[in-house]
């Protein structure tokens, strides 16, 4: 087994069911069948899928089998989990045109040629009333009813409805159905995973192990990601969107989001977070859309971001300076009233408090000024540098 794919998958799991038998299999040189299934229950994919998908990636590059479930029949009944009511029933013709989505998105991740897909409609559909009975007596109502969700709905006298319980039957029976050996899935589906160890004994296959991964904020930073709830940034949006959407993430997010979706070292994540929140976000910003969009369009979509910031942030009026000598930064603080002395201008631009187009600078970042130029210093204090008429 490669040692950095085990230790990837343990840095971001929440928890690993049995993860001594995991490993000894991965350690035996086993090719695992790894199921995550995906209910189509809205188009859009968004970066807290990444969390499992790059995960997914890694274990296909070790040349484990990735088998994708589209939830295409239970996607009608709805996943419980997390709910505190009934989902609404979705028509067939919905989830038909969510999954068609997820593909594109998808692939983006994981490489199609050594992907296996299944709809779970290609075995559920077709299971007639002795076999949805014989599915269902492999294990108790107690069982179910033990969920988090049942059980607090129960507590309050909210109503569960009766076709509710069939979503973790059939959901396990997915396990069953592709002989999984391993499944990952978000933190919200420990229940359902588990469950489909359960069935699977009952059908006297080995129980899969499991995996599940931490839940990735949203935007508003203290609800999941999710496009419900509006605080989601899309795998497919334009690159200026998701640019612009990761600058906006709390600056207590940065970690976390740097470590679950940055596919970087852990040196390399240290090393940004020394720069400050706004320029850690502003490399993830700048990764992301370079792995969804590619290069070019990184590039392009951090330029308008900076664009737009400097609009925002700089008066519309301002006065402008000619400065003595271009690449003389204290100088021309000095000389353009914004310090009383060099002293002052070389502190200021060590504590922070100096910017060029919006972005911090130093005397030793510093190279020269361009034309147009507009030089910061505090919040309010502006001068646009002129190096020609």
């Amino acid at each position: 087994m490669d040692g950095s794919v085990w230790e990837g998958l343990l840095a971001k799991a929440a928890q690993v069911q049995v993860p001594e038998h995991l490993k000894s299999r991965m350690d035996r040189g086993e090719k695992l069948r790894v199921k995550f299934g995906m209910d189509p229950t809205a188009p859009d994919l968004h970066l807290g899928h990444l969390v499992v998908l790059d995960v997914l990636r890694d274990l296909q590059e070790a040349g484990h089998t990735i088998v994708i479930i589209v939830g295409d029949h239970t996607a009608l009944i709805g996943d419980p989990s997390g709910r505190s009511q009934t989902r609404p029933v979705l028509t067939p013709q919905v989830v038909e045109a969510n999954a068609r989505t997820y593909f594109d998105q998808i692939y983006k991740v994981l490489d199609p040629a050594r992907t296996e897909v299944h709809g779970n409609s290609e075995w559920l559909s077709s299971m007639d009333a002795a076999g949805v009975l014989q599915l269902m007596g492999k294990a108790t109502l107690q069982q179910v009813l033990q969920r988090e969700d049942f059980a607090e709905r129960l507590r309050t006298g909210s109503p569960i409805g009766a076709h509710e319980i069939l979503y973790p039957f059939n959901q396990a029976y997915d396990s069953v159905a592709v002989r999984a050996d391993l499944e990952v899935g978000g933190s919200d589906q420990l229940f359902n995973l588990l469950f489909g160890r359960e069935i699977q004994r009952g059908y006297s296959q080995e129980p899969q192990d499991i995996a599940v991964f931490p839940l990735l904020e949203g935007r508003d930073g203290s609800i999941k990601m999710s496009k419900s709830a509006g605080n989601h940034i899309g795998i497919a949006e334009a690159p200026a969107e998701i640019y612009g959407k990761i600058m906006s993430i709390p600056d207590h997010l940065t970690e976390r989001y740097l470590r679950l979706i940055g596919r970087l070292p852990s040196s390399e994540v240290d090393r940004l977070l020394t720069l400050g929140p706004r320029d850690a976000k502003a490399a993830l910003a700048l990764r992301m859309v370079a792995r969804l969009h590619g290069e070019d369009e990184a590039v392009a979509a951090e330029e308008d971001f900076r664009r737009r910031f400097r609009a925002r942030e700089a008066p519309q009026e301002m006065e402008d300076h000619r400065p003595a000598q271009p690449d003389d930064l204290t100088g021309t603080m000095v000389e353009a009233g914004l310090a009383s002395s060099r002293g002052e201008a070389r502190r200021l631009s060590q504590q922070g408090g100096v910017r060029i187009n919006g972005e911090k600078v130093t005397e030793a970042s510093f190279s020269s000024f361009e034309n147009s130029d507009v030089l910061q210093v505090g919040k309010r204090r502006f001068v646009r540098i002129r190096l020609s008429e």
